[in-house]
């Protein structure tokens, strides 16, 4: 069988099996998938946190003042269109939807903090990699109405306990602080007059930020830029002394839960709308692009958006790509297919619509039941039955529905019963419960 089309460049299937793709990438399975958000929904609840679902179309312009009009996303990276007089995104990330969210339906009148998580797709336009895709996935969380730093804390303690729950445990956690926007700038200003004079050396994506979005060279992989960098200004002697306060307690917490750490003064993410705390989690066995997770606070992104007072927030974002990858890396344990528990096997036509009718009644209790839909020869069932790991099997023939009797036979062992249909469900509810 052969089809002409294929999936978009940058997008993949999730399969019941997992398979390599055309880049050598290992797709997991939709198992594999299942049981990471199970995890993710897990640890979410431990934490007290509750869902929040977004539409993938949103307008053009909340993500362009959300995300920032210098950033590479808004730029260059955007799934952009026009309908009518409206424009529209495939939303890049899920941080400044949420927030439109939380203004548009009052989610503050709810009272407290509001602490969300989302699971979902999001799309830019950047070449394919490995671990990048132009359709991926995010999970991330937003805590929306706190200002302390606890909030900081336990955003990075949730990030690390799903982490962990996963078996992932080869880490590294990053961390800064960019202070107030207003600090900031005074320190975009010092790093350009710095980065000045070495305007010819620089890449030319960096001679593209040193005007639009200076700090995004201080993210640069060039190694020669990174020896420019040894001695420029840094960001924490222009940090004051509030925000310097709320950053030695978010380390002191971090220290209280026995969550390592490594302050970086380089660490900016790529995102307008941070301030304050700022912090990445990566893999290194993944290589150059290690990172898994990242975020940060981020008080004043409510009132970009249109909000007439300031709504203190810090959440993260990662990857499930990215995500899968690090788990391969780490060998990590992976969860068996879905197995039935038993395959109903049918012998002549009258005996396919009594399996038919009552594989429904025993799904209805509670069993994961198969049955052939290929009119195949008993054989060929018996062994489909083997393919799909059943450990028990029900044979109906003629016989077996003269007698209103079912033929069950463990699998494994070989051994055979005969079961009366009335007492089906029961005797085979207790052999899955009690193996």
């Amino acid at each position: 069988m052969s089809t002409s089309y294929q999936n978009i460049r940058g997008t993949f299937d999730i399969l019941p099996d997992a398979y390599t793709d055309d880049g050598g990438t290992r797709i997991a399975s939709s198992a594999e998938w299942r049981h990471v958000e199970a995890t993710i929904r897990d640890v979410m609840r431990r934490h007290n946190f509750e869902e929040i679902r977004t539409p993938i179309l949103e307008p053009t312009e909340l993500v362009a003042r959300g995300v920032g009009e210098s950033t590479d996303i808004v730029q260059k990276e955007m799934f952009a269109f026009e309908r009518k007089d409206t424009q529209y995104v495939l939303r890049p990330e899920i941080t400044a939807p949420v927030v439109r969210s939380f203004l548009q339906h009052h989610l503050d009148q709810r009272g407290g903090v509001q602490k969300l998580f989302y699971i979902g797709p999001c799309f830019r336009a950047e070449k394919p990699q490995k671990g990048r895709y132009r359709q991926f996935h995010q999970f991330g969380i937003e805590i929306l109405g706190a200002d302390e730093a606890r909030a900081d804390a336990e955003t990075i303690a949730v990030l690390m306990a799903i982490c962990e729950a996963l078996g992932l445990s080869d880490l590294h956690l990053r961390l800064n602080t960019l202070g107030t926007p207003e600090r900031r700038e005074e320190y975009i200003a010092a790093l350009q007059d710095y980065l000045a004079p070495y305007a010819d050396e620089l890449s030319e994506t960096s001679r593209r930020r040193l005007d639009r979005n200076p700090l995004r060279i201080l993210d640069t992989k060039v190694e020669h830029e990174q020896e420019i960098l040894r001695d420029a200004p840094q960001l924490i002697d222009f940090v004051g002394d509030e925000s310097l306060a709320h950053y030695e307690e978010v380390k002191g917490l971090l220290a209280d839960l026995e969550i390592e750490y490594e302050e970086d003064p380089h660490l900016v993410r790529g995102l307008d709308y941070y301030t304050e705390t700022t912090f990445e989690l990566e893999s290194p066995g993944l290589g150059a692009q290690s990172a898994l997770a990242g975020g940060g606070r981020y008080d004043r992104l409510a009132e970009v958006l249109g909000s007439d007072e300031p709504v203190p927030a810090i959440g993260f974002a990662a990857g499930m790509e990215r995500l899968f990858l690090a788990l391969d890396d780490a060998d990590a344990e992976r969860p068996a297919p879905p197995e039935p528990d038993v395959f109903i096997a049918a012998l002549g036509d009258e005996a396919e619509r009594w399996v038919f009718r009552t594989s429904q009644d025993l799904r209805d209790a509670g069993l994961h039941v198969a049955h052939d839909l290929m009119g195949r020869s008993l054989k060929a069932q018996m062994k489909e039955a083997n393919r799909q790991n059943a450990p028990y099997a029900v044979i109906i023939g003629g016989n077996e529905l003269d007698a209103e009797t079912a033929t069950v036979k463990e699998m494994e062992s070989g051994e055979q019963v005969d079961v009366p249909f009335d007492g089906l469900a029961e005797h085979l509810r207790e052999r899955v419960e009690n193996p």
